[in-house]
């Protein structure tokens, strides 16, 4: 039996590509040549399964995968009671309810004794349930918003990123069922040793994770300005200073998160800072 941890993750497609990102972002080398549907790393004990994304809970659930990249919509809709080790940020999106826009819309119950058309069957089931609602649910594998448009559906339930594919579609979003994103999630049971190699792989994850938030910051400022600037600096514990050539002036070296620095950036300026940089971070390690 190999020893290596099992990653399955979408065979084509967007989520596939950034899956790979993230992975070598980690530090692993791997080879995802054309048509291959299992590669190892060389450099780290885990074995790449390329699989039809719809899929991968199954195999995961049977043991063939150790561990997956997918989305939570898919999640949610196929097998719920796994677990989910690390939310990963990219490949947002949401399943909703939508209308045609021409459809006079006020309250989810308007639903009652509709036709719903969706390829999330099990996510529509329980919001309906939930919200008691009776529907007549109609099946779609792909190109949902057209079922209003040909008389399938009085609405459907779908995935929804930009909206666009809706504006085309003249359909309007009514309702957000759950939010998704990509997630890193494990099958239930995993040898001591795999759980250990699987530990190692979410601590390098995290740490190229919470590298995206931040920046490095490096900024001069005269000498007599360094309390009054590290005060206002909202960065990890206190910033580095090192005495510049020019007597009277330092450099302040410190990490901070990005949306933070546009709020102070202005009152950094005005208490003296001088030649402001800042650099993106690869890894961030606590």
């Amino acid at each position: 039996m190999s020893k290596k941890l099992k990653i399955a993750i979408q065979k084509s497609g967007r989520l596939q590509d950034d899956s790979i990102s993230l992975l070598r972002e980690c530090g692993l080398k791997i080879n995802n040549g054309k048509d291959q549907l299992r590669v190892e790393s060389p450099n780290f004990p885990l074995e790449i399964l390329y699989l039809r994304n719809s899929d991968i809970p199954q195999y995961l659930i049977d043991g063939v995968a150790d561990i997956a990249i997918v989305g939570e919509n898919l999640l949610h809709e196929k097998t719920p009671e796994l677990p989910i080790v690390q939310k990963l940020g990219f490949s947002k999106c949401r399943v909703s309810i939508a209308v045609p826009k021409s459809m006079s819309f006020h309250s989810i119950q308007e639903l009652n004794g509709k036709k719903i058309a969706t390829s999330y069957p099990q996510t529509l089931k329980k919001y309906l349930a939930k919200n008691e609602i009776s529907a007549e649910t109609h099946l779609i594998n792909g190109s949902v918003e057209i079922a209003p448009n040909i008389g399938l559906a009085d609405a459907i339930c779908d995935i929804v990123s930009s909206g666009s594919t809706l504006f085309k579609n003249n359909l309007k979003e009514v309702d957000t069922i759950l939010k998704s994103e990509a997630v890193l999630v494990s099958g239930k049971e995993l040898s001591p040793y795999k759980r250990k190699v699987l530990d190692k792989l979410v601590f390098r994850i995290r740490s190229v994770l919470q590298a995206k938030d931040y920046r490095y910051l490096l900024l001069n400022a005269p000498d007599e300005k360094i309390a009054k600037i590290s005060a206002i600096l909202p960065g990890m514990k206190s910033p580095t200073v090192m005495p510049l050539a020019e007597k009277g002036w330092s450099s302040l070296h410190t990490v901070i998160n990005q949306e933070r620095f546009w709020e102070v950036i202005e009152e950094l300026k005005q208490n003296g800072a001088q030649g402001i940089l800042i650099c993106p971070i690869e890894k961030m390690v606590n």
